[in-house]
């Protein structure tokens, strides 16, 4: 069952939704609700989700220091000691 919604948007959100529905041949209330839908379905595709437990790890704060650990094996691969043996680097 369906509800009816009235919603007064600012002038560029109706722009934007009226060039939406140009291109696609639809009415500006129809993008509106494709657009709400797509936004309020819970996402059940998780990209990431695949390689959960994947991985044995050594330690149990990756969660939250991955961007230290990320760094420092960037880091190293940008070493003076890394690039060595490279004629282009």
């Amino acid at each position: 069952m369906g509800h009816t919604l009235t919603l007064d948007v600012p002038e560029e959100v109706y722009q934007a939704l009226r060039q939406q529905a140009e291109h696609t041949g639809q009415p500006p209330e129809t993008v509106a609700v494709q657009l709400l839908t797509s936004i309020t379905q819970p996402q059940n595709t998780d990209p990431i989700e695949q390689f959960i437990g994947a991985f044995s790890s050594q330690g149990t704060d990756w969660a939250d220091h991955h961007d230290t650990y990320l760094g420092q094996s960037i880091s190293a691969t940008m070493s003076p000691e890394a690039s060595e043996g490279h004629a282009d680097a």
